[in-house]
């Protein structure tokens, strides 16, 4: 299939974009105590930067039109899903409820039209690699918000190892005080553990306490493979088919 000009421009502005948003991201979460709830303004926008570069139609025909519709809509529900979350207090676990089944979706469907773009690519330039990497961050920066939400339904769902052996909630105090908002929640050791799941780094100092983070557990670190292998297959035979053509050529 042939793409137009403008349609790829704009395909490798998106993969630009997110990954910005996936880097910004990491830096709110590297701020000082206080200044790493910027991190909120950062996952807010996240679905929405998300429907920009991955909403586009990837192959011509109804079925693709209305899997792009799908994509984009699925995208709205989970930002204003992620919106009443942080809004609301730790009391009310329910709305961490359809934050986790809605983010696993849409980042799934987001990884499998992100390696469909890719595999269209006939040339593997910058902006390529940047959606690459992308997708990578987007899938650490997802299961953190994930285990994040699934502390505050289920608190104890995750511990640590360090000198408070206990809660990562009651590790910042916030157990005793359901009112307080889950925006201003520190969840950064959550974010931090689940790129080291992602990776499958495993120091051992944050521990998944129940059986649903521990299979989520099992799903990132699988997540973080597969993906990696898929993508890296991709970009090499890119690049061989590159190196043939130029070959061929007089």
């Amino acid at each position: 299939m042939i793409v137009p000009t403008a349609q790829l421009r704009r395909r490798h502005q998106g993969y630009v974009a997110l990954l910005i948003t996936c880097v910004g991201l990491l830096i709110c979460l590297m701020l000082p105590h206080g200044l790493r709830q910027l991190a909120t303004v950062g996952y807010m926008a996240l679905p929405l930067v998300m429907i920009s570069a991955l909403g586009m139609p990837i192959d011509e025909g109804r079925w693709p039109t209305l899997r792009m519709h799908g994509f984009r809509v699925l995208g709205f529900v989970t930002w204003v899903a992620s919106l009443v979350w942080y809004l609301t207090p730790l009391s009310q676990k329910s709305t961490g409820v359809p934050l986790l089944a809605l983010w696993s979706l849409l980042v799934l469907w987001s990884c499998e039209r992100l390696i469909r773009n890719l595999a269209i690519e006939r040339l593997i330039n910058r902006q390529v690699l940047f959606g690459a990497l992308a997708g990578y961050l987007l899938l650490g920066l997802a299961a953190g918000l994930l285990f994040s939400a699934l502390e505050t339904v289920v608190p104890g769902s995750f511990t640590t190892s360090r000198a408070n052996h206990g809660s990562l909630l009651r590790s910042h105090g916030l157990t005793a005080n359901p009112a307080h908002p889950v925006w201003a929640v520190d969840f950064v050791e959550l974010n931090y553990f689940a790129f080291v799941t992602l990776t499958t780094t495993g120091y051992g100092d944050i521990h998944p306490m129940t059986p649903q983070t521990q299979m989520l557990c099992v799903i990132v670190a699988i997540a973080g493979t597969v993906y990696l292998a898929m993508v890296m297959g991709l970009l090499i035979s890119r690049y061989t088919a590159r190196d043939v053509e130029d070959q061929l050529d007089p």
